[in-house]
């Protein structure tokens, strides 16, 4: 699968930061006297190019460091000129900042807009700052594209913050980004706020540069750790990598081919703990290029998560309306949860408790008109916590999910990772060396082997053109209640 590595993310990051230094060189001074530029502090990544999201490379093998290395050698300046940045879609709202007193309206659009990316948010995580006092910050977040389209908006969100955040500038591969027509926003504690468009050419299945810069946040900073994608924080002491996304949680395109956006929503095994950093081997990832951008394919993962509790992040059950339902254009519901529930301490014993759970989430996706496909849960032998009685609830809520009655259809992870000759362990060729997560070549199986025709609706999506809102009504053509008949999607009953 297309893959960037090393320094190849900075090639857009570069393009991107020259725009920001060429308007910061003017309004910065201004704004804060005496704080440094952006230019010249972006490592190198090879030749400059043109703002714009970054098509990946061919395949590379090897290189299975789970963390970004430190940046060595010099840094280069920014290139001398850039590309103008384009012009946002065009407000009749003031050009004043803008406040959210309360939390903003969810992620849904109508028309054409789809997701093409997102994060859940995970937790509120500390900042610090040179000297213990708030400075400016930029965060440069890298994300991974699955669809493509003419313009773009975004979600920044302060949902763990606990006091208003301040975002002062933002821009999408360079292009500047409004809110209601302001170049800043005010967002409250615990609220989200979405984007106005902006004219931003977006590629499917390439990098694409989302930065964002407050000008004093003493946090905590919403964010979602450990992403396996290499990010950049800049203030006054230089610019660092980080494997957090801070503050963004949803990218949006207005599409022009694609018909429809699947969400994932999971744990670690969706969000891919084990895979290769900087390499886009989580198997949603995967799914999302044998879909050739057709429909878009957005992970909701947290590793960690569990259905039932609170525990790395917030159980699923309460956030599955915020990171699957209300994404853009959604139109299936992929869930993969409840092996945390079996093996994280306090482990829930019952397995219809875990099952009922699922089912939940499957009827509420439902009453919004959407089609659900869940995944068995993979065997997890020889990792810390696994014990033959968690084994047991495992393997019966997995007959539970084959027999019916919790999804419209089924993924059968388990049939596909385990050793068939110990199907209590997971292949050795796919296990990243803990027993539980997988490397590589184990979520390029998951991903290529799931059916991407059984996810979809069998009475067919929407008119991609029709107007009606994209997130799917509740009388749209998904499923209204329980599937009389379940399908299996890839691996084997």
């Amino acid at each position: 699968m297309p893959r960037l590595r090393g320094r190849a993310p900075l090639i857009a990051l570069v393009a991107a930061t020259a725009a920001l230094a060429a308007g910061a060189a003017s309004a910065g001074p201004l704004l804060f006297p005496g704080s440094p530029s952006l230019t010249g502090r972006l490592p190198s990544s090879g030749s400059p190019s043109s703002a714009g999201s970054v098509p990946r490379s061919g395949p590379e093998t090897g290189d299975t460091h789970p963390y970004p290395r430190p940046i060595a050698g010099p840094v280069i300046p920014a290139p001398a000129a850039s590309v103008p940045p384009a012009a946002p879609v065009p407000s009749a709202a003031p050009s004043a900042p803008v406040s959210s007193a309360v939390p903003a309206a969810p992620t849904r659009s109508t028309g054409r807009w789809l997701a093409t990316w997102s994060a859940a948010p995970t937790a509120g995580v500390d900042d610090t700052y040179p000297g213990g006092a708030p400075v400016r910050r930029t965060i440069h977040n890298i994300v991974h594209t699955s669809i493509g389209g003419d313009a773009a908006r975004i979600t920044v969100s302060n949902l763990f913050g606990t006091r208003p955040l301040v975002v002062d500038h933002a821009a999408v591969d360079a292009r500047p980004v409004t809110f209601r027509g302001a170049t800043a926003v005010t967002i409250a504690a615990g609220g989200q706020v979405v984007s106005d468009p902006v004219v931003a050419p977006v590629a499917a299945d390439s990098d694409l540069v989302v930065t964002l810069r407050t000008p004093a946040a003493a946090g905590p900073v919403t964010a979602h750790p450990r992403s396996h994608q290499t990010s950049y924080v800049e203030d006054g002491t230089g610019i660092r990598p980080t494997t957090d996304w801070r503050y963004l949680t949803t990218v949006d395109v207005r599409a022009t081919t694609a018909t429809g956006t699947i969400a994932v929503i999971g744990d670690s095994l969706t969000a891919g703990t084990g895979s290769a950093l900087d390499t886009n081997s989580r198997w949603p990832d995967v799914l999302a290029d044998r879909l050739h951008g057709r429909y878009g394919v957005v992970n909701a993962g947290i590793a960690g998560n569990r259905v039932l509790r609170d525990g790395t992040g917030i159980r699923a059950s309460a956030r599955f309306d915020r990171d699957a339902l209300d994404i853009a254009g959604i139109r299936t519901v992929v869930i993969a949860l409840g092996i945390n529930d079996v093996q994280k301490h306090p482990q829930e014993t019952d397995p219809r408790r875990i099952a009922d759970a699922l089912r939940s989430l499957t009827l509420r996706a439902h009453a919004r008109g959407l089609r659900v496909v869940g995944a068995t849960l993979m065997p997890y032998e020889g990792y810390r916590t696994w014990t033959p009685a968690r084994n047991a609830v495992r393997e019966r809520v997995n007959e539970l999910i084959r027999t019916g009655g919790v999804f419209d259809a089924v993924i059968d992870f388990d049939a596909m990772a385990r050793d068939p000759h110990h199907p209590t362990r997971l292949l050795p060729a796919y296990d990243s060396g803990d027993h539980l997560h997988l490397n590589d070549a184990g979520y390029r199986h998951l991903g290529s082997s799931v059916d991407p025709v059984s996810l979809m609706d069998p009475a067919g999506p929407a008119d991609p053109a029709d107007p009606a809102d994209s997130t799917g009504p509740a009388d749209s053509t998904g499923p209204a209640g329980l599937p009389h008949r379940q399908q299996p999607v890839g691996g084997r009953f």
